[in-house]
């Protein structure tokens, strides 16, 4: 990689921080293994920088990056969460506003992860549906259909909740 390219890496990770932190803590739940994973995929991003062929595909090269990270430090834990305080504040009933972002937040985690990430790279990340199969090494029309059963998928879980909460 020359090193132009490699000082646009820099300049990408550091303006991109904060959407790289909140991708990696949609899958962990936990700011402190969050932080784990942004530091070992920047030290992946630029021990493996020579396989970055261009600007225009840094974005979702370094996503893609930072989502097998994740998915690999889940593997390793098990699923095993710790809860942080942060999690806790979001959780706890303290304000009535709260509840509905707990209830996309608790169906978002019943999501097998290829759907969450898919919801999470669209509608979080703001990302282009191309975007999102150069970051999953997907087909187009395979993240348009994960897209639409997740969303199905989340109405279909958020409707039964709510059901259940009025009886």
């Amino acid at each position: 990689m020359d090193s132009t390219l490699e000082k646009l890496l820099v300049c990408f990770i550091t303006e991109n921080k904060e959407n790289v932190y909140r991708l990696a803590f949609s899958y962990v739940k936990n700011a402190e293994n969050a932080l784990d994973i942004v530091q070992e995929s920047i030290h992946k991003a630029l021990a493996s920088s020579t396989t970055l062929k261009s600007e225009g595909s840094m974005k979702s090269w370094f996503y893609r990056i930072v989502v097998n990270t994740s998915l690999d430090f889940l593997r390793k834990q098990k699923r095993v969460q710790l809860v942080d305080d942060k999690t806790l504040e979001l959780h706890s009933p303290a304000r009535e506003d709260a509840y509905p972002d707990i209830d996309l937040e608790k169906a978002m985690d019943e999501l097998p992860h290829p759907y969450r990430t898919v919801i999470v790279l669209r509608y979080f990340e703001d990302l282009k549906i191309e975007e999102i199969a150069e970051v999953m090494n997907e087909n187009v029309s395979t993240v348009k259909t994960r897209l639409y059963q997740a969303l199905r998928k989340l109405r279909i879980q958020m409707n039964s909740e709510m059901l259940e909460e009025v009886k």
